[in-house]
């Protein structure tokens, strides 16, 4: 927590500012590299004495390493260097005496007691989630979908499984044609005869020489692997398969018209929502002592035979869903956690639809499920907060957990059931995200958003009792690594204006120690507005919406102002924190809006981030609806207390947001005069799936959520004046979306529009031609709408 003092200080940065620098558009558009490149990845040295970060040169897109030690100067590690360092990814052994980092693709293992560092592979290809064996003595990872091991004694490095998606040419599929030739012709007979003895002996050499490789686990030849993960003493494996030929919907194509060849270029792109369901996922248990595999049913799992959505699908006369709800592991490499002793083992499963996520344990003995945690919600669960693993004691499972209606840390010991040991130890009106554990297991340290939402530290948790304590007070950090001996902690933050950094603080807390700064000179010189943060109250009578608020220090008594309303994208994203925003640029035209007699808020409207599983969820079958009561709520808030002027408001966004200048634009005519939706979505059924079903279900079972959430349904509404724009190589929202939207509105015969295209930009532009083209025409359009 914070001292009066700081209190105090904190709250006069976010003042308005007295005066700042002149900012022209160009100069705001242009090459973010004359802001300063930011630190990227960073990491610690194998002592713990330096640090070291990756840096883009300005003008390149080459990538340096840097080195800072503690009170020292950040020095460029030259290139011969390099091979002696260790890579940003590292993990440690239970003991900390040695690290497994993998560095170029390949894996390295460092002796931590004397610095001496071993290379495991050599131009490995796709290697993955090294570990450690439980007894220390072998490196497992994963190339493909086979696991290796290294045996540190030996240096041998050899295969230890071997899944393989087809069917074992062991078991012939059944064939009367070929049984029949079996029993009539002796030599097919006693050939076969022959390859079976081979394969016997074989396996009887394998089972007692382990120099040689292991037979090959075959899972059948109509599925696909998707996951997998060894355990710690190399028995068991636990693999995902999904059915091999699913069909996933038609894909779009999109075209390029600007090519090097000069010729049109197609690419096949994402499917569209709802077009097929993602593919269910089985859960197989191999026992690699003996090459036997069993399938995890998913029986057990609470609520997984109840369809959530049978009220809908009756509803759009669809067929009722029949057994078991299909079934997915969660995203990602962190869906199995096997214990460090490799006796237990979680997996962490979501429903297809997104409404229940569970945290099971595997009883390996029996191949058997047992629920640990179930986390249910009428709306979806949320993809993100999915951390959990286990504890050095091989016994209590950790996890992350929306359950209170935040994202909080919990453990519970294994042999309990479904959540009745489980113990929480944060819980409040914050969310912790992103668990470390010291190697005892005795501290957990998290990022929280305790002071408000939008300052984010480090907090360490007791394990013992849930004391929770803030070790940094930055601010605006951003993520965090422990150093080797535990002794700090190495941080990266940032500010409004100050893009990411890294700094050092003691594991107790204490002063920061700020070891880079680089911004470049010219952007360090100006003065710019620093943002208020404010709360706009609610007319739906809930929680105020925080928001970033731009406006000169003095009001002229006598002057209404026009007003601008910005909309961050993504929707479920945080744009009102204390770190530098993902809209930077937007940042920089938002000075030039003030400096120009604008007044300008940006809203972390319902739906976004950091504030809870409610105001995630308020959107759930109502897109565009909740946060355009947050947006109203803004605009009254800017009249009644900045002298806002009603009568000339504008509003603009990408992406999500352009979704929400359209929602404006035609659905509250009366209050947006003008609007600009850059790479915005128009109708949500061409979106994707993973994203848009978990709000709106699918089109064929909830078509009137679709209908009232897509602004193209409203495009008849539209008064004012507005401009789309969007890239023609768009791959995420497509720039069909605006060329729909335009055709609409030409159909509808509506003036005072235009379409902005750019033939080679993507959903995130990069050309600062491009970026100065399109905030330009947003300008221009609010500069002859909102003055007059």
């Amino acid at each position: 927590m914070r001292t009066p003092a700081l209190t105090l200080f904190a709250a006069l940065l976010s003042l308005p500012a007295a005066a700042s620098t002149p900012i022209t558009l160009d100069q705001a558009m242009a090459h973010p590299d004359w802001i300063g490149t930011p630190v990227e990845s960073a990491w610690w040295s194998w002592d713990s004495k330096a640090v070291l970060y990756k840096q883009k040169r300005a003008g390149s897109p080459v990538r340096d390493t840097w080195q800072v030690a503690q009170g020292g100067k950040p020095v460029r590690v030259r290139d011969a260097d390099l091979p002696k360092l260790d890579g940003a990814d590292v993990l440690y052994n239970r003991a900390g005496s040695r690290a497994l980092m993998l560095r170029n693709g390949d894996l390295f293992e460092r002796d931590l007691t004397n610095g001496a560092l071993v290379q495991i592979t050599r131009g490995a290809s796709k290697l993955e989630v090294p570990q450690y064996s439980h007894d220390e003595r072998s490196v497992y990872y994963r190339i493909g979908t086979d696991w290796y091991a290294f045996e540190r004694a030996s240096k041998v490095v050899g295969p230890v499984a071997l899944p393989r998606a087809a069917r074992d040419p062991a078991v012939p599929e059944e064939d009367a044609l070929r049984d029949q030739q079996l029993r009539l012709i002796a030599t097919l007979q006693r050939q076969k005869d022959q390859r079976d003895a081979l394969r016997e002996r074989m396996n009887e050499q394998r089972r007692l020489d382990p120099s040689l490789p292991p037979a090959p686990v075959y899972l059948g030849d109509k599925v696909t692997i998707e996951n997998s993960m060894l355990s710690p003493d190399g028995r068991w494996l636990i693999v995902a398969t999904a059915p091999k030929n699913n069909d996933n919907g038609r894909v779009g194509k999109m075209p390029r018209y600007v090519t090097e060849s000069g010729y049109e270029e197609f690419d096949d792109q994402r499917t569209r929502v709802g077009r097929n369901m993602p593919a269910a996922h089985a859960l197989k248990l191999v026992d690699l002592r003996t090459n036997t595999v069993r399938e995890l049913s998913f029986d057990v799992l609470p609520g997984i035979g109840t369809d959530p959505l049978a009220a809908l699908r009756a509803a759009a006369k669809k067929d009722p869903l029949k057994g078991n709800r299909p079934v997915r592991l969660i995203d990602g490499n962190g869906a199995i956690a096997w214990s460090a002793d490799g006796a237990r083992v979680a997996v962490m499963l979501r429903s297809v639809d997104n409404k229940d996520r569970w945290i099971a344990t595997v009883d390996l003995a029996g191949a058997q499920l047992k629920p640990m945690h179930r986390l249910s919600e009428q709306a979806w669960v949320n993809y993100d907060n999915n951390e959990f693993g286990w504890l050095p004691d091989n016994r209590t499972l950790w996890y992350l957990s929306e359950q209170s209606g935040y994202s909080h840390l919990y453990t519970q010991d294994a042999n309990g059931a479904n959540g009745t040991t489980a113990r929480a130890l944060t819980s409040g009106k914050w969310e912790a995200s992103d668990v470390r554990w010291s190697r005892d297991g005795r501290l957990a340290y998290v990022m929280c958003n305790r002071a408000t939402p939008g300052d984010y530290e480090v907090c360490a948790v007791e394990a013992s009792n849930g004391a929770i304590r803030e070790v940094t007070s930055l601010d605006g950090v951003e993520r965090f690594r422990l150093s080797p001996d535990e002794r700090k902690l190495l941080v990266h933050y940032s500010s409004s204006y100050t893009p990411v950094q890294i700094a050092t603080v003691a594991v107790g807390g204490g002063a920061a120690t700020r070891l880079t700064d680089t911004r470049s000179a010219e952007f360090k010189a100006r003065q710019w507005i620093e943002p208020e943060y404010v709360t706009v109250p609610s007319s739906d009578g809930g929680d105020p919406v925080w928001a970033k608020l731009y406006r000169p220090a003095q009001l002229d008594p006598n002057k209404k102002y026009p007003v601008v309303m910005f909309v961050h994208g993504a929707g479920y994203l945080q744009n009102v924190s204390k770190r530098y925003p993902n809209y930077f640029r937007e940042q920089m035209f938002h000075n030039l809006l003030v400096q120009k007699g604008y007044l300008v808020l940006d809203m972390d409207y319902r739906a976004s981030k950091g504030y809870g599983s409610k105001w995630r969820t308020a959107i759930y079958r109502q897109m565009g609806h909740p946060e355009l009561v947050d947006y109203l709520d803004g605009v009254n808030y800017m009249v009644t207390k900045h002298q806002g002027d009603a009568k000339n408001v504008g509003i603009y966004g990408g992406s999500y947001g352009g979704f929400m200048a359209f929602m404006g634009m035609m659905r509250a005519p009366d209050t947006f005069k003008a609007g600009a939706a850059l790479r915005p979505v128009t109708d949500w059924v061409t979106y994707n799936h993973e994203y848009t079903a978990n709000i709106l279900n699918t089109p064929d079972i909830d078509p009137q959520a679709y209908k009232i959430s897509s602004p193209i349904e409203y495009a008849d509404k539209l008064q004012g004046h507005l401009l789309i724009a969007h890239g023609m190589v768009d791959d995420n929202v497509f720039y069909q979306d605006s060329v729909r939207m335009a055709q609409r509105l030409i159909e509808l015969k509506k003036d005072n529009w235009e379409l902005a295209s750019y033939p080679l930009e993507a959903h995130s532009y990069v050309q600062p031609e491009a970026w100065y083209d399109q905030y330009r025409r947003i300008y221009q359009l609010f500069e002859r709408s909102l003055k007059q």
